[in-house]
């Protein structure tokens, strides 16, 4: 009797407790349906609710207020939310629409200092022989008018001194032979000075000095070989030795060496496709070389290169100026081209958008916007010109970027 007295006062308090729990689940969803209009959720967990700030709590992220009002777009048919979203967007964006206007075209190009090869000479072998002494010994070396540059021997230039010798000596009355003995030895390369020297002393020089007639730097020599290639070719280029040795034999007429004047260059100038077609010779320049910013260079477009250097697919412009500042050759430069103004139809450069070969453009349509191909010419920093694909009276979007994503191909109507 007395279990089932405790049997039945255990269910009592079961079902009392279980009712309480129920009321209290029912108040609380009250509260969290009614109490506020606000609504809170997660952006990692769109699942949960709350109607108070606070934290997510599944991730910890703090929640974010709902907008209970969604923005509309008017309008707007079935058969426009059913297109492919690579032909048509559906958007509420800014749009713009192409201004006819002159532009000012600020070019910004960079380029390199070059060697004016203009100003290149070559010293060679007026005879043929051996040479017995070099004065100069590795590229790039500095050399002066007038300097020493090799000795040679030469049994031409022997026989020629010993026939003005037996002259002089045997038939000093004839004087043209004699100054056509001395003119033939000043045109083999023989000093005057050497040449008073051997009338003074009635003895031939056995080797002959050769005389740079050109100021700058050794650049190059005649005597080049596969082998000595090879073996300098792990050395820089400012320290390589002169492929032409002491105790080589020269040819006449060969080359020996090449001197460049570095006072003299010029200023290579990259121009991309798109900036081609409003550069023109006489353009004025401005250039900044980055090893001195302080010795800015002004001149003009002297020369534009008609075809592309190798393994390169912009075209070079070529400024000439004097390099009394001695400018390190091949050191880069940055240049602004003065280029004037362009009139045309233009969009700023965000409403337009590159797809590799296509440039595209989004035009307003009802509800959304459409792609559109165009054809672009001239680009600045903020601006591109239209060449055909849009009218003055077309709305496109200002910013096209926001009308695609990572998984669109975009697909473009023609006009």
């Amino acid at each position: 009797m007395k279990k089932k007295i405790l049997i039945c006062i255990l269910m009592v308090t079961v079902v009392v407790f279980f009712i309480e729990a129920c009321n209290s689940k029912s108040t609380n969803k009250t509260e969290i349906t009614f109490a506020s209009n606000d609504v809170y959720t997660c952006s990692m967990h769109p699942q949960v609710h709350e109607n108070h700030p606070g934290n997510c709590p599944i991730c910890g992220m703090k929640l974010i207020k709902k907008n209970a009002k969604p923005i509309a777009l008017n309008n707007i048919d079935l058969e426009t939310l059913l297109k492919p979203t690579n032909e048509f967007v559906v958007a509420s964006l800014p749009v713009t629409t192409p201004q006819h206007n002159s532009v000012n075209i600020p070019v910004k190009v960079y380029g390199t200092i070059e060697a004016d090869t203009r100003a290149a000479g070559t010293i060679s072998a007026r005879v043929s022989g051996r040479i017995e002494k070099l004065y100069l010994r590795y590229r790039f070396q500095k050399i002066e008018a007038g300097q020493k540059v090799a000795e040679i021997y030469s049994p031409e230039l022997l026989t020629a001194q010993e026939n003005l010798l037996f002259l002089l000596k045997n038939d000093a009355q004839n004087t043209s032979f004699i100054n056509a003995a001395r003119q033939k030895l000043l045109l083999l390369g023989m000093s005057s000075t050497e040449l008073n020297k051997v009338v003074a002393t009635g003895k031939p020089i056995y080797s002959v000095t050769i005389y740079s007639n050109y100021s700058g730097h050794v650049h190059d020599a005649g005597m080049s070989d596969n082998t000595n290639e090879t073996e300098m070719s792990n050395t820089a280029p400012v320290t390589q030795e002169l492929s032409l040795k002491e105790g080589m034999y020269v040819n006449k007429g060969q080359p020996l060496f090449m001197i460049m004047n570095h006072h003299k260059a010029w200023v290579a100038l990259q121009i991309f496709p798109n900036q081609q077609s409003v550069i023109k010779k006489g353009d004025a320049v401005q250039i900044i070389p980055e090893t001195d910013t302080s010795a800015i260079i002004k001149g003009n477009i002297d020369f534009i290169e008609p075809f592309f250097r190798d393994n390169s697919k912009t075209l070079t412009a070529r400024v000439y100026f004097n390099n009394m500042d001695m400018l390190t050759i091949g050191s880069q430069v940055m240049a602004n081209i003065i280029t004037g103004s362009k009139q045309g139809l233009w969009l700023p450069q965000s409403a337009v958008l590159t797809l590799g070969m296509n440039n595209v453009a989004f035009v307003k349509s009802d509800g959304g916007f459409m792609a559109h191909k165009i054809t672009t010419g001239i680009r600045t920093a903020d601006k591109v010109q239209i060449l055909s694909g849009l009218n003055a009276t077309d709305s496109v979007a200002a910013n096209a970027q926001y009308l695609i994503d990572s998984e669109s191909f975009i697909q473009t109507a023609s006009k």
